[in-house]
């Protein structure tokens, strides 16, 4: 009879020890630090976007992340269907076999993303030194143009009159970006507080949807109260928008555009303030430069296209797999099928309509690095000519952004995209893709969103 407890003791600690795997085991600084280059360990930062990139965290004297470290967000958990978690994962390096070492500077969320790892068997170790990591002067990454895409605790700080990191200009406006005026835009019956509504007309007009003529968008945006030395800052429900405005006012010579990385339900989840009213900007007189200031960044015909390949431009197509294999044109208003030849596919999303393979569970940028590595693997590399295009534009806003925020030179965006092309029968066209290529794994299926509703993949 006494022997049942003793019995039960050691199941017990039998149990406990195959569950040892399991427990999440903490890692010092000096351990991390030969581990840096340890092909068995991936480090992974929990932390927002903004801090990745290069904002400096709280108490910290340098921003950015730990050399080499991936992403992976307590935010995604939800959006992250159960089945689809491991090969999602995966696409980031972590597996089972190794060693993964999390980190962040808010407890919280390192709680919740290494309970969520552990109780999934995986080998877990956490790191609660960053900032001390980081004001140590240990090796540290981060983008050259850090600032451009923006947190909303960033913007709210900014709306406050209030100086966060990068910010110096006391001229600052919000824009709700989306088609159609004040009375046909939907996106902006709700916005967050302060935000004017940008028309997306003000820039660019049918039938190929290129960019207008430059005294027509200096017109609008003067009425608008938009001048060169101003800061604006953008967002959009459907980011495309907000990113091909970002690409339209830096073409036009506007030097610090901000983008809110997200949308409008991220502001939300972030606790901040809406409002329902219409705010009416003040207009402006003077624009401050000639428009545009920047042409460079713009090539607006096939023509350009055809004349700058001979030269070595790469023309990367961010239009959907059956749209770059001519299997459809996209749009209603396209009739024609196939893509400019040698357009080289740099992944897109699931129709004209998105670019899911540029975005994590929640709706935010993806890691510019793992978009890289997309790209390398298509014989995209930095430092090359590129020239991004889609159906109109607006997708291929979302991939130079990316190039952007990371510093690349000689990128571009060509305007007229498969709709100018497909106009004139004696521009030279590619049916199927080069070398019977098969369609590339994105490596970023996280299937249907399970929390919210506006996911480019619900």
């Amino acid at each position: 009879m006494k022997m049942k407890p003793i019995l039960l003791a050691v199941a017990v600690s039998v149990a406990l020890s195959a569950c040892d795997d399991r427990t999440v085991k903490v890692i010092d600084t000096p351990e991390l630090l030969k581990q840096l280059e340890n092909p068995d360990f991936v480090i992974v930062d929990t932390r927002q976007d903004s801090l990745y990139n290069g904002f400096k965290d709280k108490n910290a004297t340098r921003g950015g992340h730990i050399k080499g470290a991936v992403q992976f967000s307590c935010d995604w958990i939800g959006n992250i269907q159960p089945e689809k978690f491991k090969s999602f994962v995966e696409g980031k390096g972590i597996t089972k076999e190794k060693n993964l070492v999390f980190y962040d500077s808010n407890a919280d969320n390192l709680d919740c993303v290494t309970a969520e790892f552990a109780a999934k068997g995986y080998k877990v170790h956490r790191f609660n030194d960053f900032i001390s990591y980081v004001n140590a002067d240990y090796p540290l990454e981060s983008f050259a143009n850090f600032q451009y895409s923006v947190s909303p605790q960033w913007v709210n700080s900014a709306l406050k009159g209030e100086k966060p990191e990068t910010l110096t200009n006391d001229k600052v406006m919000l824009f709700e970006v989306s088609w159609g005026s004040l009375e046909n835009a939907k996106s902006y019956t709700q916005h967050i507080v302060g935000a004017y509504h940008f028309n997306t007309d003000w820039v660019e007009n049918d039938p190929v949807w290129n960019l207008s003529f430059p005294d027509v968008i200096e017109q609008n945006l003067l009425k608008n109260g938009i001048t060169k030395d101003k800061t604006v800052i953008l967002y959009s429900d459907n980011q495309l928008a907000a990113y091909r405005i970002f690409w339209a006012l830096k073409w036009a010579g506007v030097e610090d555009v901000r983008v809110l990385n997200g949308n409008l339900g991220t502001w939300v989840d972030a606790g901040l303030p809406t409002e329902t009213q219409v705010n009416i900007p003040q207009p402006e007189r003077q624009f401050g430069t000639k428009i545009p200031a920047n042409p460079h960044i713009d090539i607006a015909t096939p023509q350009q296209v055809i004349d700058a390949q001979k030269q070595g431009l790469k023309l990367i197509s961010n239009r959907a797999w059956d749209e770059y294999t001519g299997k459809i044109s996209g749009y209603d208003y396209i009739p024609g099928k196939g893509e400019p030849q040698g357009a080289i596919w740099g992944f897109a999303g699931t129709d004209s309509s998105n670019l899911a393979d540029y975005y994590d569970p929640d709706n935010t940028l993806r890691n510019p690095n793992e978009i890289f590595a997309l790209w390398q693997t298509q014989g995209i590399h930095k430092g090359d000519k590129l020239a991004f295009y889609c159906g109109t534009g607006w997708r291929a806003g979302v991939s130079w952004f990316i190039t952007q925020l990371a510093g690349w030179q000689d990128t571009a965006i060509y305007d007229g995209g498969w709709n100018a092309w497909q106009m004139d029968s004696k521009y030279p066209v590619q049916k199927g893709a080069p070398n019977n290529q098969s369609k590339p794994d994105s490596q970023n299926d996280f299937g249907k969103v399970m929390k919210k509703g506006n996911s480019c993949k619900s």
